[in-house]
């Protein structure tokens, strides 16, 4: 598994890493098909197989239902084996997202994460915009915060997931890393992940299967993979799923 920078967080992140929604959550999904949610036993010994095929990287967020706490019992023994990333500003809970970006709510996130994760510290927590990406970082606590808590010791790098090109733009002024959409039918943020390379700013893609849409097919999923992980600049693309056999194919194309 090729492993890169993430920026200049002093990070490293495998080419592939492995977003952890569906293991967590199956409610008000935005993928084509509906899944059952996945034993404790079963999220469990997937997030162990991730590890050991060599993906360092595992992304979740609060919104992602059980997500988080099933990370956290799985994988607390090989915390030092992959870099974790979550987010604040997005909850589900009861069927439903909440938004907060006010500094309590931030801080609050931050210790549930903590908690849930089992970890002292957490290596990389993204903003997760609900769309209003200007405003949340330009009227709102959350970015401060954020880097507050990076001072403190708390996170090692924080950054923005957002929607915009707008968005992702704006917190190049004070990401560490970015979360963007980006693949072969949405490259709206190649200048953005150009601006980033730049900056030295890490990149993470996500949804570069456009939600599962472009992986009809190995040889299609491969070349769409291809096409995200030899773009300059990026470090990871972030990709979901509870099937083994489809993750080993997803290594072995980004490295064809």
């Amino acid at each position: 598994m090729d492993h890169r920078r993430l920026g200049r967080t002093g990070l490293n992140v495998s080419s592939i890493g492995f977003g952890a929604f569906k293991i967590g959550r199956n409610e008000k999904i935005k993928y084509a098909e509906s899944y059952p949610l996945p034993t404790e036993e079963e999220a469990a010994g997937l997030l162990n197989r991730v590890l050991d095929l060599g993906i360092t990287l595992i992304d979740t967020a609060p919104a992602y239902g059980r997500s988080e706490e099933r990370i956290g019992r799985a994988l607390a023994q090989r915390r030092e084996e992959y870099t974790l990333s979550t987010k604040v500003g997005e909850t589900f809970e009861n069927g439903a997202s909440r938004y907060d970006f006010s500094a309590e709510g931030v801080r609050a996130s931050i210790e549930r994460s903590r908690h849930r994760l089992q970890t002292d510290v957490l290596d990389l927590v993204f903003i997760h915009s609900d769309g209003r990406d200007l405003e949340v970082q330009r009227e709102t606590d959350c970015v401060e915060a954020l880097q507050t808590l990076r001072d403190d010791g708390v996170i090692r790098a924080i950054g923005f997931s957002g929607k915009t090109v707008e968005g992702a733009m704006h917190a190049l002024s004070w990401a560490d890393a970015l979360m963007v959409e980006f693949h072969l039918e949405d490259q709206s943020h190649a200048a953005v992940i150009e601006a980033a390379r730049q900056r030295e700013i890490g990149v993470v893609v996500k949804k570069g299967l456009a939600s599962g849409t472009l992986a009809a097919g190995r040889e299609a999923a491969g070349r769409a993979i291809r096409f995200v992980t030899r773009t300059p600049g990026v470090s990871s693309l972030v990709i979901g799923g509870l099937n083994e056999v489809h993750l080993r194919e997803n290594i072995e194309a980004a490295g064809s």
